[in-house]
């Protein structure tokens, strides 16, 4: 698997933990879709931390090494895999705190906006910069950017594509408090216990009815949207940047 599941008496520590510095393939997609549905059946788990096994890294979007080379209907399949993460994630009626302890940028921003709370260390970057590359954001993640994240910012966000560190991240709503480095898992599960003192049905049909109508509007329209990022991923000048990418990533390697 790309990630492990620790726990921690009533916790559950999700981390991502695959090569390429938890890139997302469709692999990492069908595996958090799964570790939602474990994890949201297990009554012994009042709250999930959902991190990383690398020290400094969160995860930086898309395994573009693996997905450069997928034809339409293959890169299809795959954003609906990941979107059917996004919902599992997003739909989990336990409580969940990310503890991004390092960048997290494009789809590893979307993994840490499903979260009720996200801790940031300090210096790590946080944002959505698809438009960037030439991508609209997919349906499911424009709206859960705007139950996210204050109107005033999502221009900034989504727009422009910049990302955000430290106290900017907190002023736009990426982030919901900064930690140092020293201590930052500690203070994680400090405001996870937070969450896991109270009530779980008062706690888990709160949330579940707080984001019950994003989560449909997400599912009922994911596939009929789906066809505009896919011109956007498949236009010739986003392909050039993408490979551009990925030359540079092989590169390194």
């Amino acid at each position: 698997m790309s990630l492990r599941i620790e726990r921690r008496e009533r916790f559950a520590l999700l981390r991502l933990d695959k090569a390429r510095g938890n890139a997302i393939d469709e692999a990492m997609a069908k595996d958090l879709a799964r570790a939602a549905a474990e994890l949201s059946a297990d009554e012994g788990v009042r709250a999930v931390l959902l991190g990383s096994a690398h020290p400094k890294l969160f995860c930086p979007g898309l395994d573009l090494l693996s997905l450069i080379d997928y034809e339409r209907p293959a890169m299809e399949a795959f954003m609906l895999s990941f979107a059917r993460a996004v919902w599992s994630l997003y739909g989990l009626r336990k409580p969940v705190v990310a503890a991004v302890n390092g960048a997290a940028v494009a789809g590893g921003c979307i993994l840490a906006l499903t979260a009720d709370h996200r801790v940031l260390r300090r210096g790590a970057p946080i944002g959505l910069n698809e438009v960037k590359v030439g991508l609209p954001l997919p349906w499911s993640v424009t709206l859960l950017l705007k139950a996210s994240v204050p109107a005033p910012a999502l221009g900034r966000i989504a727009l422009l594509g910049r990302n955000f560190s430290d106290e900017q991240a907190v002023a736009a709503g990426l982030a919901d408090e900064v930690c140092e480095t020293d201590g930052f898992e500690a203070a994680c599960l400090e405001r996870l216990a937070e969450f896991a003192e109270k009530d779980p049905l008062a706690l888990g049909a709160t949330k579940a009815w707080l984001r019950e109508g994003v989560l449909r509007e997400m599912q009922a329209q994911e596939a009929a949207h789906l066809g505009v990022f896919l011109d956007g991923w498949f236009a010739p000048a986003t392909q050039e940047r993408i490979r551009a990418t990925v030359a540079s990533l092989r590169s390194r390697s």
